[in-house]
Order: structure tokens, then C-alpha cells, then sequence
């Protein structure tokens, strides 16, 4: 599946918002305003003014929407999710270039709000995963302990772990030493 820039970035954005919701080893990775602009400036997020608290909450409320996507039961349902998320933003495509790079679509409205940003350019990367037939490529790990979300982009959509060299290694290892104690045992 070909993905451009601009597509995979906003996945990108989609997931490392998923994965900053609170779990229950982990606290919420968007606790106040200081964490909402490190995960503006980790994502490179464009065009965002100040911040203020109303972002804050409107970001997490957009969090748990995205979340339901991940979570459809099928494609009709994460459609209608996703067709929801981008009419809610008020969409306005624009053709853009800024900060060096080249020619590309904003699906935000010019001065939008963060949430509604996040919303307009995730929603469509997330339809365009949709209208590809690739729904389920919007994965949470399969570790047991790790809930983390991800976008599987591998070819053959093998990929079961947010973080292969984490949560995959893990996991293996685990296995390899319970058949080397049962090996051991007789």
C-alpha cells in the first residue's frame, strides 16, 4: 500500500495521541497544557497558536474518538466514526507549502483549532486507510501488557507489536526461556 507524507504523518500524530492515554501502569500523556505542547512540537503539528485549557480538553475528548475508530467493529462503523471526526472539524481543503516542504493538503481550516487540526488531517488519513480496504491496519499491540496503538504498514500485514525490538522481543524471549524450563524438567 502506498502511502504518501503527508498520510503517513498524520497516522503518526493519530497513533502518538492514542498512546497518550492513561493506562493502568501509565498516567496520562496529556496531563496538562505542557504535555499537549510536547506532543505538538514531538508531531510537528503546524499553524498552532497558543494553547490553552479548552484545547486541552478538546484534544482529549478527540482522543477517545479516534480510540472508537480503533476500536470499530467493522468498516461501516469506523466510517461513520471517521465521516463524524472530519465533519465535526469542519474541513477545508488547502493546497499548501510551508517550513520547507513541498506541495501538500491541509484539510484544516485555516486558523482551526488544534483539536479540529488533528481531526480534519487524521480523520482523512485514517478514511484514506478506509477507502483502500485496509481498515485493519489500525492495530493495538498483542502483547498482554501493552495496549498500545500502531499502523500496520508492513507488506504483508504480519506486524502484531507496537514495537517489535519492546513488546515482540519480550514476549519472545518469555517464550524461549518457559521451553527451556520445560526442557529442563523432562
Amino acid at each position: 500500500m502506498l502511502i504518501n507524507h503527508d498520510t503517513r504523518c498524520a497516522l503518526d500524530n493519530v497513533v502518538d495521541l492514542l498512546n497518550t492515554s492513561p493506562e493502568e501502569d501509565t498516567p496520562d500523556g496529556l496531563s496538562d497544557l505542557a504535555a499537549l505542547r510536547a506532543y505538538v512540537a514531538r508531531n510537528n503539528v503546524s499553524g498552532v497558536g497558543e494553547l490553552t485549557e479548552r484545547d486541552l480538553r478538546a484534544v482529549r475528548e478527540l482522543r477517545g474518538r479516534f480510540a472508537r475508530v480503533f476500536a470499530a467493529d467493522d468498516t461501516r462503523a469506523a466510517a461513520e466514526l471517521v465521516n463524524s471526526l472530519v465533519a465535526r472539524a469542519g474541513t477545508t481543503p488547502q493546497l499548501t507549502d510551508h517550513d520547507g516542504y513541498d506541495w501538500h493538503v491541509h484539510y484544516f481550516a485555516p486558523g482551526a483549532s488544534l483539536a479540529d487540526h488533528l481531526a480534519a488531517d487524521g480523520g482523512m488519513a485514517v478514511g484514506f486507510l478506509i477507502v483502500a480496504g485496509e481498515l485493519d491496519r489500525l492495530r493495538r499491540c498483542a502483547a498482554p501488557d501493552c495496549r498500545r496503538a500502531f499502523v500496520d504498514l508492513s507488506r504483508n500485514r504480519s506486524r502484531r507489536y507496537c514495537d517489535s525490538r519492546t513488546c515482540g522481543n519480550r514476549l519472545h524471549v518469555a517464550a524461549y526461556r518457559a521451553r527451556r524450563r520445560q526442557a529442563a524438567r523432562g
